[in-house]
């Protein structure tokens, strides 16, 4: 069995899990299951990713494809090269955040929608069974245009008039970033808008001399709040490997935690299109669910992962959507998430208010305290939940089971679920002005889970 086949994805630790051949083999599946005539293909920096991407592009070669060669780019630009092409579907190897010792593939079929898991299934199937049907001599040519015409989409969703000069400290952690960020900072200066920048590991750097780039990690966090302060910038970004995913400091060098931003970009869109559709996940829900209300939105609820979200988005036409662990979706980016457009989007929310980012956030931290994921290894997980949802079910106003236990008590709330990929608990708690009932809670909780 194909053990670097996940949930949404393709990862796995390199030699064991995932080699050229296996890499070979999946994109020779990915064509015939797919029936995709034309395919485009793009890598991250790491090391091993040039040959992976060079194996899967054999197998798409021998399934009769044609490869529009994307190089190194970031996730984001193979979705949109896939729809601005006309592609049968896309394949950007990348291991995003992953330790040095993993590679992977981020797929997806006609239109940019992922893969569902009937399909993502099949194509298991096939490359593990090596019984392919008859194939063809497919050729590989230049995805001509594919960098231009993807930054003039993304800097096409901010207004001009509404930015103000702003320094932007911008880390790109020796990921894939640093080239894709030039070209859209380019652009913008092309169209007036009056941002300069200070640029931190920037050049892409597959060994990643300064660590895996993952800012979700609070370890990881300090290096960027620090440059944020020295180069006295208003505004402080971090991307991870694949740049799909953009983390915001204030211009104190303060982490902004990922539900604000959900509730500063819901916020950002219904300033432009009120009455809007925005998606959230379940995990913490009220800042967003506020800032949707009071923007006349109509706040709608799906279960964490890329897949429920791409989802939502297409069936109610949301304009916008956001998971707290900075995935950001956009209508008009494919339904789509991108790393690019959330910081362009937070600028300009602060050239429009013309407020600093640390009193945008200020509000929401203050009226809306949570605690951040916990991670719980447990030996049985269901039985931890059990526990809990026993212990506080009967006080609970609400319960709900989108993804995995939700319990609203009035005036604290808790999301408790099982990772899709670690055996963990992840615990998020919330509450309504008070720091020091979630700081209550979550030992409340933590005694249960523990048992």
């Amino acid at each position: 069995m194909l053990s670097c086949f996940k949930a949404y994805d393709i990862r796995g630790r390199l030699g064991e899990e995932l080699d050229e051949d296996i890499a070979r083999r999946i994109g020779r599946a990915f064509a015939h299951v797919l029936g995709a005539r034309k395919v485009c293909v793009g890598r991250d920096c790491r090391a091993s990713s040039e040959a992976l991407m060079a194996a899967a592009v054999e197998g798409l070669l021998a399934a009769g494809v044609e490869v529009l060669d994307l190089g190194l780019c970031g996730t984001e630009e193979m979705y949109h090269a896939v729809t601005h092409f006309g592609a049968g579907g896309g394949i950007e190897v990348t291991a995003s955040h992953n330790p040095m010792d993993y590679n992977g593939m981020k797929m997806v079929r006609a239109g940019s929608a992922p893969l569902d898991p009937a399909t993502m299934r099949a194509v298991h199937d096939l490359a593990e069974s090596v019984d392919f049907p008859p194939g063809g001599q497919g050729r590989v040519v230049p995805a001509a245009g594919a960098r231009a015409a993807y930054v003039a989409g993304v800097a096409g969703f901010a207004d001009p008039q509404a930015l103000r000069p702003l320094h932007v400290l911008v880390n790109c952690g020796n990921g894939a970033a640093g080239p894709t960020f030039d070209a859209l900072a380019e652009a913008l200066a092309a169209q007036g808008a009056p941002f300069r920048y200070t640029r931190l590991h920037h050049d892409p750097d597959g060994s990643f001399p300064n660590g895996i780039p993952n800012p979700l990690l609070p370890e990881n966090q300090p290096v960027t709040a620090r440059a944020v302060v020295e180069a006295g910038a208003d505004l402080g970004i971090a991307f991870d490997g694949d740049f799909d995913r953009c983390f915001f400091f204030d211009e104190a060098g303060g982490f902004v935690p990922g539900e604000y931003v959900v509730a500063l970009l819901a916020s950002a869109f219904l300033e432009k299109e009120p009455g809007a559709a925005i998606v959230h996940d379940p995990r913490v829900v009220w800042a967003t669910q506020d800032a949707v209300a009071c923007g006349g939105g109509r706040a709608v609820l799906a279960r964490t992962g890329h897949a429920f979200l791409k989802a939502a988005m297409r069936q109610t036409g949301a304009v916008y959507g956001g998971e707290m662990s900075a995935h950001h979706y956009f209508r008009d980016f494919m339904a789509c998430d991108s790393g690019m457009i959330p910081w362009l989007l937070v600028a300009e929310l602060m050239g429009r208010s013309g407020q600093p980012l640390s009193a945008l956030v200020g509000r929401m931290r203050a009226g809306f305290p949570s605690s951040g994921e916990i991670n719980f290894r447990v030996a049985d997980a269901q039985a931890a939940v059990a526990r809990v949802e026993a212990a506080l079910g009967p006080q609970a106003r609400a319960r709900d089971l989108t993804d995995g236990l939700s319990l609203d008590f009035g005036d604290w709330r808790l999301n408790l679920r099982s990772s899709n990929t670690e055996p963990l608990l992840r615990l998020n708690v919330e509450a309504r002005g008070d720091a020091a009932l979630v700081a209550r809670s979550v030992e409340t909780v933590r005694a249960l889970i523990l048992g």
